[in-house]
């Protein structure tokens, strides 16, 4: 009992220091990794301490005064049988009790472990670390059995589903920076939406119809339980996210990747950055991303997040980009830079200050105020435009815009029908299968080839599309989405739970839908019947063999030709401005960065918004800032 009230109690001290440096929980891989935790602590353990960490031990002054004075004394005496066995059950049925109450105030919290702050806010630092070491346990036993020959199947699978590039789009974009922003449950019916004859999203819009943009129209997210996380995953890997959970949360600690930013990187150079004012442990990508390759990710650490400045999931979008911009501009060129904007998020609640957009008029507050964030965002965006266009940016920028998922769920959908001319009386799946299509814009300043693209495709498809685009042969990687542009394209789109989409025709389960009227195929032909079922178990292969690649880990048995895997400890995301700096300056006169091109002054004053949070001042401080350090900041509260 005293070795486990001991362990216990270094279990909270340990955490307690981790979560300082690193706002994070430390998992069992963490703390039988030695090196890895005093690797990653950068200062000592000693320096983390703070005065009051001595109530941690508080309890073993009194029970050592306890002792000495006599006041406790042991107790040799066996504990009955009949209490011992009351007191477990007693405190199982508590546990069980607490597990509960999580789940009902926060759904699927064991199911999707998108966050490690929730896990230990509802069931405790030691329920969560015993559920860690079991999860870990359990993964570590499926890729001990595996072994290279599992690849078989997935490389013939890959080799035979490759589509070659449009060679009229290959190295349309070759050397050009790469900006990507997640638009944040935006959904396709918003593109041209007008409410009480207004324009939801009128610079979005007019992104949508420009020459310079490739838009599709029939684009769809292929989303499971890991929501953002698992567009995140398909964006950057080209693999599809876990039947359950979140691949992010669950495998992306100790997974082998082959991701666009280390691609991107070996192959042409490219320094990749993330842009995110929530909690880097959010999803786990304060470990993912150094599997990916990302040589930055800013944090909410790195921004200033009063509680006026934030939305639920962190930092407001306008201040996200505007702050972003010290940290942009120190950047090596040429970048891939990824921006995650959280303001479009439920339940859709921004501060008046920042609306002047008329909601609308329904019974769900939620779908009311969708508008209303969409509208925001929008300015968002069209105010960091007209940042790259003032700073030099824009013209040697390929600038990639995508919804990551649903906002409006299927069952408020019936509640959104009126406002979309449906009527919620007729409303079935196949309305709510149509309406997971989210945006997906390839804006390329001044290539006037753009347009509406009809072709069909999903998030899958992304990384082999900008791949090619930037001139980089996607064949050697295992990918299962193919090129968007490509003749051989595979426009079948495949849901997380084996429903699909065609050009033609919409299955869910066993039921044929047809896109063009929305009516059922009650009859099919057998020539359909014999189509559908092809699909359907290609589908469902590809959808195995991608969960059979990521769970047994087997890209740690594949290296594609001249590619080196990601060795995460290479990666730091602290003191990130001092990194930039110091390559700046290492790099003299052959520095790329906008900064160094920029005479070593900062761009910030080409940023102007109308963010009610940045008076002049403020900006002002931001700017003088730029040149030195960041500021760091606490994290938002989870």
């Amino acid at each position: 009992m005293i070795l486990l009230y001991v362990a216990n109690s270094a279990l909270l001290l340990f955490n307690v220091i981790y979560y300082r440096e690193f706002t994070d929980f430390m998992t069992i891989n963490t703390i039988f990794g030695y090196s890895t935790v005093s690797q990653g602590l950068s200062g000592s353990s000693l320096a983390l301490m703070k005065p009051q960490d001595i109530i941690l031990f508080f309890d073993f002054i009194l029970l050592i005064l306890g002792f000495v004075f006599k006041i406790i004394k042991l107790d040799n005496r066996q504990v009955p049988r009949v209490q011992a066995i009351a007191l477990s059950v007693f405190s199982l049925m508590f546990l069980m009790l607490n597990i509960t109450l999580g789940e009902i105030d926060r759904p699927q919290l064991l199911g999707r472990t998108f966050d490690r702050n929730y896990l230990v806010k509802y069931l405790g630092i030691d329920t969560y670390t015993i559920y860690d070491g079991l999860k870990t346990a359990r993964n570590s036993q499926v890729r001990d059995s595996a072994g290279s020959s599992d690849l078989n199947e997935i490389i013939d699978y890959k080799n035979q589903h490759y589509a070659a590039p449009n060679p009229k789009m290959f190295g349309v974009a070759k050397g050009k920076n790469v900006i990507i922003i997640h638009l944040e449950s935006f959904q396709q019916f918003l593109i041209d939406y007008k409410l009480d004859g207004k324009e939801v999203t009128p610079f979005i819009n007019s992104l949508y119809h420009s020459n310079d943009t490739y838009s599709f129209a029939n684009f769809f997210n292929q989303v499971g339980q890991g929501k953002t996380s698992d567009a995140e995953n398909m964006l950057e890997t080209s693999t599809y996210g876990l039947p359950q959970g979140s691949l992010f949360s669950m495998l992306g600690s100790d997974n082998t990747f082959e991701a666009s930013p280390a691609i991107l990187n070996q192959t042409s150079g490219y320094t990749s950055a993330v842009f995110h004012g929530n909690a880097g442990s959010f999803w786990n990508r304060n470990s993912v991303y150094k599997n990916f390759g990302y040589n930055y990710f800013f944090d909410a650490s790195y921004y200033d997040t009063k509680p006026q400045n934030l939305t639920e999931y962190g930092l407001k979008d306008k201040l996200l980009f505007h702050d972003s911009v010290k940290y942009l501009e120190r950047l090596q060129q040429p970048f891939m830079a990824k921006f995650i904007t959280v303001s479009n998020h439920f339940p859709y609640a921004l501060d008046k200050a920042n609306t002047d957009f008329k909601a609308a008029n329904t019974s769900d507050e939620s779908v009311n105020n969708y508008f209303v964030t969409a509208h925001y965002l929008d300015q968002a965006l069209q105010e960091f435009f007209e940042y790259l266009k003032k700073s030099g940016l824009y013209d040697n920028t390929m600038i990639v815009m995508y919804g990551d998922h649903y906002g409006i769920s299927n069952t408020r959908n019936l509640k959104l029908a009126p406002l979309l001319g449906k009527s919620a009386s007729t409303w079935n799946k196949f309305d709510d299968a149509q309406m997971q299509r989210v945006p997906f814009m390839i804006h390329i300043p001044g290539n006037k080839n753009g347009g509406i693209q009809q072709q069909y495709g999903g998030e899958i498809d992304v990384l082999p599309t900008i791949e090619h685009l930037l001139g980089i042969n996607s064949q050697p990687y295992i990918q299962f989405g193919t090129d968007l542009f490509s003749k051989q394209h595979d426009q079948t789109v495949a849901f997380r739970n084996e429903n699909f989409i065609t050009p033609k025709y919409t299955v869910i389960g066993n039921t044929i839908y047809e896109n063009s009227s929305g009516n059922v195929v009650t009859h099919p032909s057998k020539k359909l019947q014999k189509y559908v079922d092809k699909q359907a178990d290609k589908v469902i292969r590809e959808l195995s063999l991608s969960d059979t690649l990521n769970n047994k880990n087997l890209l740690r048995f594949y290296i594609p030709h001249n590619f080196t895997p990601i060795d995460p400890k290479l990666y730091n995301y602290k003191n990130q401005m001092k990194q930039l700096i110091k390559t700046e300056n290492k790099l003299g006169k052959k520095s790329k960065s906008i900064w160094s091109m920029n005479n070593n002054k900062s761009t910030i004053d080409d940023y102007s918004t109308n963010a009610p949070e940045l008076s002049n001042e403020t900006s002002s401080e931001n700017s003088s800032s730029s040149s030195e350090s960041s500021t760091m900041y606490e994290s938002p509260t989870q």
